[in-house]
């Protein structure tokens, strides 16, 4: 009975080691394949993985950019502004390195598109139709329109030459030519009636019976008698001479009325300017950046247009006196009123055109799509409107 138990004993002891020997080598088997599937998993991983990381962690930038204020601004080598700050925060969200190319004028920013010299335009460039033609734009980081800005009365002029100026303009306006149009009708008509009656009467105003020159000596008692009241011939007959005095009358009403007229349009442009918004700009010298939406707008409308490259030489201009207004954005137009042109210039009238300003892409350019992300994140958590606030300013 020993010999059989302990035979029994020893056969279950060795079934239980087969098991679990069994149970092992499956164990093996199931780690085993689940280890050469996870080896397969990271080598995709690590295949798929190294694009995905070079595109939001290896990506260079190259922004075309000019000095547009308060867009950008060149603050000794150093680029800051409305722009430079929105897109080193859109940079920076994409993991992109930024590289400036700092172009002379807005032209050269759109050539340097074209060519592919620059990935993207960073500036406060508006969105145009015809702009659309051949680049790609951004979600706008602003909406502006254009202003007219003209020289402060204040800011440096000669009193005295300023006076005379506008009195000179005034006078040679179509107002005065009107007046002076209907005080010929009327020397004329008076000149006519007095040579019929006068002409024959010996000891009258009119020394000759004939039509020339005896019409000019007419002409000339009407002029003064409506203008001075101050002639050295009296008429002869009594019936011309109650006409003078009626005449006289008729004469002090008219300047009358005229110096009222010529004293009050005076008295008003002292006071607003001779510009006081783009339907004023006809007959002047309007300067603006070469390559901007103001210049067909100039042109369109018959204007001069006087072409600067960069924004301080416009303004200098305008200081100078070589242009009579500036035509600009009027974002731009705002800051510079309230900063550097300070008492020197007013932005006048009302902003016109009004249009989106953003980033500018060449046409078919995968980074756009990466920058409108960034450009939604910016809005939602605040940041675009902290930047905004720091450089867009309400008009003063």
């Amino acid at each position: 009975m020993h010999l059989l138990r302990d035979v029994s004993f020893e056969y279950s002891f060795s079934g239980i080691i087969h098991v679990f020997i069994m149970q092992i080598g499956s164990m093996k088997i199931a780690m085993l394949t689940v280890l050469r599937r996870l080896i397969v998993m990271l080598s995709l991983a690590m295949v798929w993985m190294p694009p995905v990381y070079a595109e939001n962690q290896g990506l260079s930038v190259r922004a075309a950019t000019v000095v547009l204020p308060p867009f950008v601004i060149d603050q000794d080598g150093v680029l800051t502004g409305f722009s430079i700050e929105i897109w080193n925060e859109i940079s920076k969200r994409m993991g992109a390195k930024t590289t400036y190319q700092l172009m002379p004028s807005v032209k050269d920013v759109f050539d340097a598109l074209r060519d592919g010299n620059a990935d993207i335009a960073v500036s406060g460039l508006f969105y145009t139709s015809e702009r659309d033609r051949e680049f790609e734009f951004s979600y706008p980081i602003l909406e502006s329109g254009l202003q007219v800005m003209v020289r402060n009365s204040a800011s440096g002029e000669v009193a005295a030459f300023s006076s005379l100026w506008r009195l000179l303009d005034l006078l040679f306006s179509r107002a005065t030519l009107a007046w002076l149009g209907i005080a010929l009708l009327f020397v004329v008509m008076a000149a006519h009636v007095a040579w019929l009656l006068e002409r024959r009467h010996p000891d009258g105003m009119i020394p000759t019976q004939s039509y020339f020159p005896g019409i000019f000596y007419a002409m000339y008692w009407a002029a003064a008698t409506l203008l001075t009241q101050a002639v050295d011939r009296f008429p002869g007959r009594w019936l011309v001479r109650t006409l003078s005095v009626l005449w006289m009358f008729v004469g002090i009403s008219f300047v009358a009325s005229y110096t009222a007229q010529l004293t009050t349009n005076l008295t008003v442009q002292q006071i607003r300017g001779a510009i006081n918004g783009p339907d004023d700009l006809h007959g002047k010298r309007v300067a603006t950046l070469s390559g901007g939406s103001a210049v067909r707008y100039l042109r369109e409308h018959g204007i001069q247009v006087v072409e600067f490259a960069q924004t301080s030489e416009i303004y200098q201009a305008l200081l100078d006196r070589r242009v009579d207004a500036v035509l600009l954005g009027a974002a731009g137009q705002i800051y510079y009123a309230t900063h550097e042109g300070r008492g020197l210039v007013r932005v006048v009238g009302p902003e016109f055109n009004k249009n989106d300003v953003g980033f500018i892409f060449p046409e078919e350019t995968m980074l756009r799509r990466k920058v409108n992300g960034a450009l939604l994140s910016l809005r939602e958590d605040g940041t675009y409107q902290r930047i905004h606030d720091k450089w867009v300013e309400s008009p003063p």
